[in-house]
C-alpha cells in the first residue's frame, strides 16, 4: 500500500534534496569544501606570518633572530605590531658599525707599534707562546777563534 502524495507538494524537487537512504552529495562536497578552505586559510596565515623571517635570511644572524623572535611572539601573543616591526627590520638594512671601528683600531696599534688585543690574547695562551717560539729563527753560534 503506497501512500498517496501530499496534495501540497509540488511535483518538481530540486537536484540537493535525496531521497531517503541515498547519499547526500551535496553535504559531502561541502564538507570537503569547507576542510580545504579551511587548511588553505591556515597555510595563507603561516605563510604571510612567516614572511618577515624569510626575508631576513640574507642578513647578518642577530638580526634575523630578533626577526624570528618577533615573529614568534607576535604569533603566540596575537599582537600585531610584533609582526609589524619584525617587517620593518626585515626591510632595513642595518649597516655594520663594529668592523671599521676595529679595522681603524688595528692599524692605530700597528702604527703605534704595539700589539693588538688578539695578539695579547695569544701571547697568554702557553700553547700559542710555544708554537711563536718554534717559528723564530734561532740566532747563529758564532765560532770563536783563537
Amino acid at each position: 500500500m503506497t501512500a498517496a502524495p501530499n496534495p501540497i507538494a509540488t511535483t518538481h524537487l530540486p537536484i540537493f534534496i535525496t531521497a531517503p537512504g541515498e547519499t547526500d552529495v551535496l553535504f559531502n562536497v561541502t564538507l570537503v569544501f569547507v576542510v580545504a578552505c579551511i587548511i588553505l586559510t591556515g597555510v595563507i596565515f603561516l605563510t604571510i606570518h612567516s614572511l618577515p623571517e624569510r626575508m631576513a635570511h640574507k642578513s647578518k644572524k642577530i638580526l634575523l633572530d630578533l626577526i624570528a623572535l618577533l615573529c614568534l611572539l607576535a604569533l603566540l601573543t596575537h599582537e600585531h605590531l610584533f609582526w609589524f616591526i619584525a617587517i620593518v627590520l626585515a626591510f632595513i638594512d642595518i649597516p655594520d658599525f663594529l668592523t671599521p671601528v676595529n679595522r681603524i683600531a688595528r692599524s692605530v696599534e700597528s702604527m703605534a707599534g704595539q700589539e693588538s688585543g688578539e695578539e695579547r690574547e695569544d701571547r697568554s695562551d702557553p700553547t700559542s707562546l710555544e708554537a711563536s717560539t718554534a717559528d723564530r729563527p734561532r740566532p747563529k753560534k758564532e765560532a770563536i777563534h783563537g
